[in-house]
């Protein structure tokens, strides 16, 4: 078996250690080399031509941003970010996956060398993922709008009147966060809510959700315990806990839960699909989105059989063909369509439909 090579660049000489005794305790993965700044990993990727590589965000000579910016316009490549979780950290982090990471880890910011090798398996599971991650060049204009200013939004028509009953659900995980970003500049002001679980971790989805607030036409934040749902509005899954919609007489309320884990994430996809089958049936649109792994595939099924109409992103598309792909072969999607059709498709569903509310039978 070919193993995953793997160069780490760091400024730490500790963390550069942990992570290559990390990679190097598995047997499908090699670290090959490891850089105390971007000018020498540059050398190194062109020398080791490796498969993966971890990049810190705070570095000597050059920082991290930066050198993805570079990397991903002349010599794309699957990198996994290392970054601190401080709210600084979380930004940047966003940024570098806007450049085009497939993923990112959170160092902490005390206990080093403990807290990373309790993130071992995330850390090695983010490697195999990105090793298998379909990884496109970023356009030079694309470089500049993520490290600078938004573009200009294009007008999109108002949907209209619509019932408050209609509720779009999206589930997302490796490539998601931009994949997400896609959909809901898409979306017009008088949108259905749509409530969103994104695999992120605690400290990251306030600035996602700050950062989508600035780009999209609806309000978008953190979901909170309890708040009403409203049309115009996206609520995002708080990293750690779970995200779930209620009812309470007349209006849906947004429900934030601690709890184990689901299929291995909190939050998970799963909690949000199922309670979407549950509360919201036939008013529901559910919308599948790249990520690795299976979560909320079999909820979306039955989101499918309590008369939603769902979507999945196609192949071709996703940075990852996992969650896509699972909630396909359980029968859970009535289209599958590149991300540029997602949002449009989701319009033109709700005006054939007048937005109409849809009554259990």
């Amino acid at each position: 078996m070919n193993k995953t090579r793997v160069v780490v660049v760091d400024d730490s000489a500790l963390v550069r250690g942990l992570l290559a005794e990390i990679i190097n305790r598995q047997s499908d993965m090699v670290c090959v080399g490891a850089a105390a700044d971007p000018l020498v990993a540059r050398e190194m990727i062109r020398d080791l031509n490796p498969d993966v590589i971890t990049l810190d965000i705070e570095m000597p000579r050059m920082d991290g941003i930066d050198f993805l910016s570079r990397l991903m316009r002349l010599r794309p490549m699957p990198v996994v970010m290392v970054s601190t979780l401080t709210e600084r950290g979380a930004d940047v982090t966003l940024r570098a996956l806007e450049l085009g990471a497939v993923d990112f880890v959170a160092k902490p910011k005390i206990g080093v060398a403990d807290g990373l090798r309790q993130l071992g398996d995330d850390i090695t599971d983010k490697i195999r993922t990105a090793a298998r991650a379909q990884v496109r060049r970023l356009p030079a204009a694309a470089s500049a709008a993520a490290t600078g200013s938004a573009p200009a939004r294009a007008a999109i028509s108002p949907l209209g009147r619509l019932s408050t009953e209609k509720i779009i659900f999206i589930g997302a995980s490796t490539g998601g966060t931009e994949a997400t970003r896609e959909l809901l500049t898409q979306l017009p002001p008088d949108s259905p809510a749509v409530m969103i679980t994104q695999h992120m971790p605690p400290g990251f989805t306030k600035s996602y959700a700050a950062r989508l607030n600035g780009l999209a036409r609806i309000r978008v934040a953190e979901a909170s315990d309890g708040e009403r749902v409203l049309p115009g509005h996206a609520y995002i899954a708080p990293g750690g806990f779970h995200l779930s919609v209620e009812r309470s007489g007349a209006n849906y309320i947004a429900r934030v839960r601690d709890g184990e884990p689901v299929n291995r994430h909190k939050p998970s996809v799963e909690v949000l699909f199922q309670s979407a089958a549950r509360v919201v049936g036939p008013n529901a649109l559910g919308v599948m989105l790249t990520g690795m792994g299976a979560d909320g595939a079999s909820a979306m099924r039955e989101m499918r059989d309590a008369g939603s109409w769902n979507v999945a992103q196609d192949e071709a598309s996703c940075v990852v063909f996992g969650m896509p792909r699972e909630a396909i072969a359980r029968g859970a999607a009535h289209e599958v369509m590149a991300l540029t059709r997602i949002a449009p498709a989701l319009i033109e569903r709700l005006r054939s439909t007048s937005g109409m509310s849809t009554t259990r039978v």
